[in-house]
């Protein structure tokens, strides 16, 4: 059974770093972790002079590039966050999502300073724990919840293994 946990928060509130750090702590463990992260404003480049972005720019509707250990796809195309988790399910323990503050999948608030704890009142859904620099500033945003400090990577994984069907 696929756990799924997302990471809310502003740019530069730590989200990155936070699943970054995340993952290879599940994958060492034996619990195989897809990330799916928000790229709300279409920033996300492809490197620029790669042969796969030659092809994009040239029009192609998808471009493909199989390695002996890696797939990489790059489509044009809209789909779902839903559809996307739908087709991730099967074949990970752990789907770490960031951004998509108003889908309803249990996040995580993650924020370094009071204005971005504004987060909190932006989901969707209430978060189930909170990621912030100092216990003061995280029961101000999200008091009742667990809290951790930005430092506590071990901490945080235990918490989101608590909540795997299977860990």
């Amino acid at each position: 059974m696929t756990t799924i946990i997302g990471f809310a928060g502003y740019s530069d509130s730590g989200k990155t770093t936070m699943v970054s750090l995340l993952v290879p702590y599940f994958e060492e463990r034996g619990i195989k972790v897809a990330v799916i992260k928000h790229d709300a404003h279409g920033h996300y480049k492809e490197a620029p002079a790669a042969d796969s972005t030659l092809f994009i720019r040239s029009g192609a509707s998808a471009s493909v590039v199989l390695s002996p250990d890696a797939v990489r796809t790059y489509e044009r195309k809209t789909v779902t966050l839903q559809d996307t988790v739908e087709r991730l399910k099967g074949s990970y323990g752990l789907i770490l999502i960031e951004g998509f503050k108003r889908e309803s999948y249990d996040k995580i608030a993650v924020f370094r300073t009071e204005e971005q704890a504004r987060i909190v009142q932006q989901l969707a859904v209430p978060p189930i724990a909170c990621i912030a620099p100092d216990r003061k500033l995280a029961e101000a945003a999200a008091p009742d919840i667990p809290f951790f400090s930005m430092d506590a990577v071990e901490s945080i994984a235990e918490f989101i293994r608590s909540r795997m069907k299977n860990p």
